[in-house]
């Protein structure tokens, strides 16, 4: 077998139904998909293995036709041409949204001329593992009579059908056929629990057009009109496509272990529910003006976190379980050769301070924009900021999940003064109960602490933690956070000290690896995100030139469909990192409306 040759990251679409996600190559190979759920267990995970891990390909013959795609509208219905030297046909990929169900529908019309088309099957269930029952059957309906084929192992089944079902060769379903102008073939992959019936086929054309019709429903409800407004629109729908629509989860991402550092150990799994990144969306969502959203993530919150405040977690799955047993997956040889690839996520058990404070922060703006608190969802955070007020002075693992010693990182005391600030306003200016003035004093011991043990006084920097002279770009977001002003020479001095340690050919670094305070090997990119921050931090500051220039080159990243990755690589020009990343969408967002602010934009989010 020749050596498999990884598909470019930024090759990728992502396809979705508000209940899972599906990543397709822009050759028309879903490499990617995990049913029901985000968290399931992967049928095809050619992404992180090789086709022979379980792949839908539906790709011209000729590899070296030409191909362009897009998105239909403000949706996720991906819409491809491939063009060849006898013919042209376009390929509609869509999940479809709102009916209960899980199904991957894929369209293909003949255009122009003649066009030999490839079509192979390959499913395996269990993360590429498990190679299932394979059968061919006849369904029959009162209307109708198709032939269906049919995987199953365990309680995993598959079902396909189409007009051309391919036959079974080596254990794979493949096949070649013509599709002339004027044809159109459709194919239907359907999971369900393999101790239920088969579905029944679905009405393809009134599914793909209710399908774009929900999403340009939903785009439709953003009150956002500033700059950079397609990018801001695509990155709405991007947290959409990663909310659970059904529990009100929203993941961080829909893979798992596309790695930081090509070949190397930084592969992480983030197909789970961070409150600190479901928090961040919640921010961006209600700075576009959706309150609907929050309200169902709130109701997630309640039901995730209920207990113990002791026993909070920093993720949860994506129905609030919490158990996320990490675990390495040896049979799949990883993306470009990446090891290990892992499932689950064992910083589940971290300590992460910072938390709470951005938990506190969402809910505040939900309440200044309309959101009425309920009882139980006030006694919640409550309890949450009391048991706060007990346990700040420790050390935790920080913002970047640091696998080494826990220490006071800067950002993480920033956080907790954050928590401590919207308790405070919550009482003086919505009315709620609770120990203010407890509150409002450690709120004001909190910030004389990190003024005086996270700020290098010589430098003029606030640090990384309390231990250290370097930067970490999480000290970007002090301002948009209100710590302090955003043209307080602290925060000049801070961004300065950003630009001299942590830009790498213009983007932005999380940290300095080589400090290693992350107790791993290896190296990272420029993380797409704090890019962003320091977009939304030259904003607050004032400086807007500073600010376009850098928002035009991040938006430019994006691939031709507008997602973006976790990280990216400046000198091979290419994407890093889990995708596409809902850290670095919502971060877009929230440059936008810091940009538009600082340039006096009317955005219209407020109405």
């Amino acid at each position: 077998m020749s050596e498999h040759v990884p598909t470019p990251i930024e090759d990728y679409a992502v396809l979705g139904d508000l209940g899972s996600a599906a990543l397709v190559s822009r050759r028309g190979s879903v490499d990617w998909l995990c049913l029901p759920r985000f968290d399931s267990r992967a049928c095809f995970s050619a992404l992180v293995g090789s086709p022979e891990h379980g792949r839908w390909l539906l790709a011209p013959a000729d590899p070296d036709a030409v191909t362009t795609r897009r998105y239909i509208g403000s949706s996720f219905a991906l819409e491809t041409i491939h063009e060849t030297p006898t013919g042209r046909v376009r390929v509609t990929d869509v999940m479809p949204l709102g009916d209960g169900r899980s199904d991957l529908l894929r369209r293909i019309e003949g255009v122009e001329g003649t066009v030999r088309m490839v079509h192979e099957w390959t499913v395996r269930f269990n993360y590429g593992r498990t190679r299932p029952w394979v059968a061919r059957h006849t369904d029959d309906r009162e209307d109708r009579t198709d032939e269906i084929i049919t995987a199953i192992a365990g309680p995993d089944m598959l079902v396909l059908r189409g007009a051309r079902l391919p036959h079974a060769e080596d254990g794979h379903h493949v096949d070649e056929f013509d599709v002339v102008a004027g044809q159109t073939l459709t194919f239907s992959t359907t999971w369900f629990r393999s101790h239920d019936d088969v579905p029944p086929p679905l009405r393809v054309r009134a599914r793909i057009r209710e399908t774009i019709a929900r999403s340009e429903q939903y785009a439709a409800r953003s009150h956002y009109r500033g700059p950079y407004a397609e990018a801001v629109t695509r990155s709405l729908l991007v947290l959409r496509g990663l909310t659970h629509q059904d529990t009100g989860g929203i993941v961080a991402a829909p893979t798992t272990s596309l790695p930081e550092d090509f070949g190397g150990e930084r592969n992480w799994d983030y197909r789970f529910c961070w409150l600190r990144d479901a928090a961040l969306t919640l921010e961006a969502l209600l700075g576009c003006g959706y309150l609907e959203e929050t309200a169902l993530w709130r109701d997630w919150l309640l039901r995730a976190v209920a207990g113990d405040p002791e026993d909070m977690q920093i993720m949860y799955r994506v129905d609030g379980g919490r158990d996320l047993p990490e675990r390495v997956l040896d049979h799949l040889p990883g993306y470009a050769g990446s090891l290990p690839v892992r499932v689950g996520n064992a910083a589940v058990g971290q300590r992460q301070t910072d938390v709470l404070g951005e938990v506190m922060i969402a809910l505040h703006h939900a309440r200044s924009r309309g959101l009425e608190e309920n009882l139980d969802s006030w006694h919640l955070q409550r309890a949450l900021v009391n048991h706060l007020a007990e346990h700040w002075q420790e050390p935790d693992n920080g913002l970047w999940e640091i696998r080494g010693p826990r220490r006071h990182f800067t950002h993480s005391r920033a956080m907790v003064w954050a928590a401590f600030d919207r308790a405070v306003r919550a009482v003086e200016q919505h009315g709620l109960e609770g120990p203010v003035e407890t509150w409002r004093e450690l709120r004001d011991r909190v910030r004389d602490e990190v003024l005086t043990k996270g700020f290098d006084t010589e430098r003029g920097t606030f640090v990384q933690h309390y231990d250290t002279a370097e930067v970490d770009a999480s000290l970007l977001t002090l301002s948009a956070i209100g710590f302090v002003d955003g043209d307080d020479p602290r925060m000049l001095g801070t961004i300065a000290a950003v630009e001299s340690d942590l830009l790498r050919h213009g983007l932005v670094l999380r940290y300095r690896t080589d400090s290693g305070v992350d107790g791993l090997a290896g190296d990272e990119h420029p993380f797409v995100a704090c890019s962003f921050w320091l977009v939304t931090a030259y904003a607050k500051a004032g400086m807007t030139t500073e600010a376009t220039e850098l928002m035009d080159r991040l938006v430019a990243l994006g691939n031709d469909v507008g997602l973006l990755s976790e990280e990216y690589d400046p000198v091979a020009r290419r994407m890093v990192g889990n995708f596409p990343q809902a850290f670095s969408h919502l971060a877009l967002i929230g440059a936008a409306l810091a940009l538009a602010e600082a340039n006096g934009e009317d955005t219209d989010a407020a109405r």
